[in-house]
């Protein structure tokens, strides 16, 4: 290769290259989670990648309209020196990321790291800017085509816009169609292996009140994966009383797999049939626990659900997906949403049939796209006439619309990251100081009780696609404990910081980011529930018990 190619091959434009620089630094200030060398350069790569492509489309788009542009000896020495200035900033931010890492890794009482590999984060960076830089160069290159074919018939600047306007469309077609359809169907074949594999040291339980169980309506093989784990937790009667010094039930736990029934309404019937088998309704308190994307029902949440009840509780679960939740809302998220509705249409259905002093209390839970799901289960005028007790919302997806609204309407000295609204009868939102510092006393809950727990730093809760161009509300005021005080707000580079926090939101110590830690589903069901709370003693042994069980 010439000298000229090669120097072609590299070449930056100096306004471009200096904001990519001024992107690349700040990628690596902090976030919501700490990052591992690898991820942080990804991140720092795609920002400096994304700020020097939106400039060079500014500086065509100046180019085409005629405005002019420096050129000669003065511009080439101004845009070595921008060149330069840009390497110094980047060099200055990467011998302050390991400190920056460092602050959000001590406010979720992590181990400080000595260095997060500089060399592997540029290294990691350069590979994917010059990777994005030269897809957009072949982006241009399609415009130019389009736009030379087309300038003979069409003035200059509309063969622009149109061969501009037909690039994007090649290129979404071959993204969408090609690589991204070959990617998802990977993954489904993959996600569905691990759904369908049925483990030897996994036999279907015994207990004829447990799914798959004997008599059930349901087979073991077809519940998948997380059906059956929910189903085989082993905490049982004699735990639970052993727990709190009391008499306790056998907890039922209810599970249908996506392979127990084709349909949506197929697997509502079928759970409904099956509860009334083993006599759900006939407990203190129903839960529909609406499962993540995979299947998974976080035992975090359900374990102190069935030791404050004493095991006189029934959960409820029909699987929808066996994707990860981000690949299940961008695939699938309807049928969920289907899902959801026709199981709880037909349990409020039976459970509004039965005579009202004798019915259980009506529970619906989610965590994550769970909870959006959950969500969306019941319509306020089906439901207005027999309304469900509660609702348990954790983790609530930044998609969410009933959450948007509660979060805009809050009380204006409210921080957005915990609001106040109304005046706490209907609605409370908890995080992990609510246990130690409760918010202001509110009136006793109304007859529906909506608790939302949400944690300031999970990504999944508080991305939004806004964060592009305008500032959240969430980083007004003063940083909950578990935010870095020194994340501020950046056009472009603060979407992609959360959208990387968003996708390892799950990579946190229990209690920070997206995972969500059992003490504070415990103090949120005692907040729902209402009952008496439990001894000294037994709070003692159930914190071990956590503990033991890593929740």
């Amino acid at each position: 290769m010439s000298k000229a190619a090669l120097s072609s091959l590299f070449h930056l434009s100096a306004p471009a290259a200096f904001a990519g620089a001024l992107a690349f630094s700040a990628a690596l200030t902090p976030s919501l989670v700490p990052r591992s060398g690898m991820l942080q350069g990804g991140l720092a790569g795609l920002a400096f990648a994304a700020a020097y492509l939106l400039v060079v489309l500014l500086l065509l788009i100046w180019q085409t309209l005629g405005l002019p542009v420096p050129r000669g000896r003065g511009a080439e020495r101004a845009g070595a020196s921008l060149k330069a200035l840009g390497a110094v900033v980047m060099v200055a931010a990467l011998a302050q990321a390991s400190a920056w890492q460092n602050e959000i890794r001590l406010l979720m009482e992590l181990e400080p790291v000595e260095t997060v590999r500089p060399l592997t984060i540029a290294l990691t960076a350069a590979v994917l800017a010059f990777v994005l830089i030269w897809l957009g160069r072949l982006f241009r290159l399609a415009v130019g085509v389009i736009e030379r074919r087309l300038s003979r018939h069409l003035p200059p600047r509309l063969a622009f816009v149109t061969g501009l306007i037909g690039a994007v469309f090649v290129f979404n077609l071959l993204g969408n169609d090609v690589l991204l359809s070959r990617i998802y169907t990977a993954l489904d074949k993959s996600y569905a292996l691990i759904d369908r594999a049925l483990p030897e040291d996994q036999p279907p339980p015994l207990d004829g009140l447990r799914s798959g169980g004997p008599g059930s309506l349901l087979s073991w093989g077809d519940l998948g994966a997380e059906g059956r784990n929910r189903v085989a937790d082993p905490l049982d009667a004699a735990t639970i009383a052993e727990i709190t010094g009391a008499p306790a039930l056998e907890p039922l736990r209810l599970y249908v797999g996506l392979g127990s029934a084709s349909t949506p309404e197929e697997r509502a019937d079928l759970a409904l049939r099956e509860a009334i088998r083993i006599g759900a309704f006939e407990r203190r308190r129903l839960v529909l626990a609406t499962p993540t994307g995979t299947g998974w029902v976080d035992p975090a949440a359900m374990v102190p659900l069935e030791v404050v009840t004493g095991g006189d509780v029934a959960t409820v679960s029909v699987q929808y997906s066996y994707l990860p939740s981000w690949l299940s809302l961008l695939t699938v998220q309807s049928y969920g949403v289907q899902t959801a509705q026709a199981t709880f249409s037909a349990f409020h259905r039976y459970w509004q049939s039965l005579p009202e002093d004798s019915r259980p209390e009506f529970w619906l839970f989610g965590l994550s796209l769970g909870a959006l799901h959950s969500d969306l289960s019941a319509d306020l005028y089906d439901v207005i006439a027999a309304p469900y007790t509660g609702a348990f919302r954790a983790g609530p997806p930044f998609a969410g619309q009933s959450w948007q609204h509660l979060t805009a309407d809050r009380a204006p000295e409210s921080p957005a990251w915990r609001p106040l609204y109304g005046d706490g009868r209907v609605v409370r939102f908890i995080n992990q100081t609510s246990g130690s510092t409760p918010p202001p006393a509110a009136p006793d809950w109304g007859p529906v009780r909506i608790l939302y727990l949400q944690y300031p730093s999970d990504g999944i809760t508080f991305f939004s696609p806004n964060l592009l161009w305008r500032r959240p509300a969430w980083l007004s005021g003063p940083a909950p404990h578990d935010v870095s005080p020194n994340l501020r707000w950046l056009p472009l580079v603060t979407f992609f910081q959360v959208g990387f926090d968003l996708l390892t939101a799950t990579t946190t110590p229990a209690g920070y980011g997206h995972v969500y830690a059992a003490r504070d589903y415990l103090y949120g069901w005692q907040s729902l529930l209402n009952d008496p709370p439990l001894s000294t003693e037994a709070m003692a042994r159930l914190n071990a018990l956590f503990r033991a069980r890593n929740l």
